[in-house]
């Protein structure tokens, strides 16, 4: 087996270039060893500070395995049950459907079958001034789309939930339990469960964005009020750790973390995940089989089960995969939001398991190429169907005032210097000035330079008033605005 990572470093430095990323950092596992380990590239673009093993990015996502080791290990000692409801452990606890809110379990928190639509409850932490208890309480009016248990829809809130029952059982919160029983004894020192404590590093990347047609680097976004689900921050060497601990069973360095049945529960299929054909370039990454287990995707690869998950917040992505049977695990962390760390990901995976060589990164590059060309003729049909000539239907101060929606709270539209200004009033990151687009529909050009420009229409009522507020917005990470309906109060009479 290699004993270096079988890609030529200019190769790595070449596709840093060609997806224009900063920098990235991969981490080989194999038969119990970290067997690689190295940076590549810049902590930010236009700074020399060089990404190393050491550099902690923002994992994401993979934070919601963190969340379901955590469990495992309360199951382990008999302080929870999987299939224990969570009504019994948050008694407070509300969904929208009082079947739901009755039936639901532990186990159903972290296989995303809750009937909710996919990434629900994204408008409510996306950047907001919301805390994790206020987050889980408004989700009483998130209204789900399918009946409980019948679909696959991926989800952040109800791994935030399952973050709370820790709490609740334990009387430490997540992030603590997480810090005690998982980071310290996998001698995980400098990893966090929020971005506060990356003030205090020294060896901390920077998340890019393309801003404007161009990747730049962006200010970290704050996740900590849906931390269970994707606030952790890591690097290569450590999560190599993590990584020597699962396909270990467990075990790790000679100690028992959680037992062998939790570690076969963990990676049990238990919700079915579609299969979807994959784009020509990547045909030979579909599956036979796909499923979710607990806080990881489950699937075959080439005769083999694949364990794996991946994260993204604004500005980084990143990818844990694991091959059990032959005990091979890889880890790459990117600071920008493309597809590189899974094109890496599947070169190495293919080298060690002997397989004829695909280029995986010309595919990746070529759907990248495709992707950002179907954005811009997106941008381009929408300003075609803009039609010229029209104006408002009312003053601009007859659109200004207060909006409500059930779920979110509420928001607010303003007159400024004769100019039209739309705050969500706990989000401080969706502030956007309006201008005139045609008829009553305006666009939106968000503060936040990352928040892509949308449309917002204000409809009349048969009195010739602003009824309410319906957005045409492009989804944002795991925000989708198509879940609010801003309504504005009747005036009296």
């Amino acid at each position: 087996m290699p004993q270096s990572l079988p890609l030529p470093p200019e190769l790595v430095t070449q596709a840093l270039a060609d997806f224009e990323i900063p920098g990235l950092a991969v981490a080989v596992v194999k038969d119990d060893a970290v067997v690689f380990a190295r940076g590549y590239g810049v902590r930010q673009r236009g700074d020399s500070a060089p990404v190393d093993e050491h550099t902690l990015f923002a994992v994401g996502s993979i934070s919601k395995s963190f969340t379901a080791t955590s469990l495992a290990m309360l199951v382990d000692a008999r302080q929870l049950g999987w299939d224990d409801r969570v009504l019994d452990q948050l008694p407070g606890f509300q969904m929208a459907d009082p079947y739901v809110t009755r039936e639901l379990t532990v186990r159903d928190l972290l296989v995303h079958r809750s009937g909710l639509a996919d990434v629900s409850g994204g408008t409510l932490w996306y950047g907001s001034n919301y805390d994790r208890r206020e987050v889980v309480r408004r989700l009483r009016w998130l209204q789900p789309v399918s009946s409980f248990r019948s679909h696959y829809a991926y989800q952040n809130v109800t791994y935030l939930v399952a973050g709370q029952i820790i709490e609740a059982v334990t009387g430490h919160s997540w992030d603590t339990f997480v810090h005690d029983r998982i980071f310290g004894p996998l001698g995980m020192t400098t990893s966090t469960t929020s971005i506060t404590a990356l003030a205090h590093a020294a060896n901390v990347t920077t998340p890019h964005a393309r801003v404007h047609g161009t990747v730049q680097p962006i200010a970290y976004r704050n996740y900590d009020n849906v931390g269970p689900a994707a606030s952790i921050n890591s690097n290569v060497i450590e999560l190599a750790q993590y990584v020597r601990l699962f396909l270990g069973g467990g075990v790790y360095g000679g100690q028992q973390l959680f037992s062998p049945a939790q570690a076969r529960e963990l990676w049990t299929a238990q919700m079915v995940v579609p299969i979807q054909t994959p784009p020509p370039p990547l045909a030979a990454l579909a599956p036979q089989w796909m499923a979710y287990g607990l806080g990881w995707f489950v699937r075959d690869y080439h005769g083999h089960k694949l364990v794996t998950h991946a994260g993204g917040v604004d500005g980084m992505t990143a990818l844990v995969t694991m091959l059990p049977d032959v005990q091979l695990g890889v880890v790459v962390l990117t600071n920008a939001e493309e597809a590189l760390m899974a094109a890496i990901t599947y070169q190495l995976l293919d080298t060690y398991l002997g397989r004829p060589q695909i280029s995986w990164l010309p595919a990746y590059l070529q759907l990248r190429a495709e992707r950002i060309a179907k954005g811009e003729a997106a941008e381009t049909q929408r300003k075609a169907a803009r039609v010229p000539g029209t104006s408002p239907a009312l003053d601009l101060a007859g659109y200004a005032g207060t909006y409500v929606d059930q779920l979110y709270g509420t928001a607010t539209v303003t007159l400024e210097d004769a100019r039209l200004v739309l705050r969500f009033d706990a989000t401080p990151a969706f502030t956007g000035d309006l201008q005139h687009w045609h008829y009553n529909t305006f666009q939106i050009t968000w503060r936040d330079p990352v928040v892509p420009k949308g449309l917002v229409t204000f409809p009349l009522n048969a009195n010739g008033q602003v009824a309410e507020l319906q957005f045409a917005q492009p989804k944002l990470l795991d925000v989708d605005f198509s879940e609010l309906h801003f309504k504005r109060p009747s005036k009296p009479a």
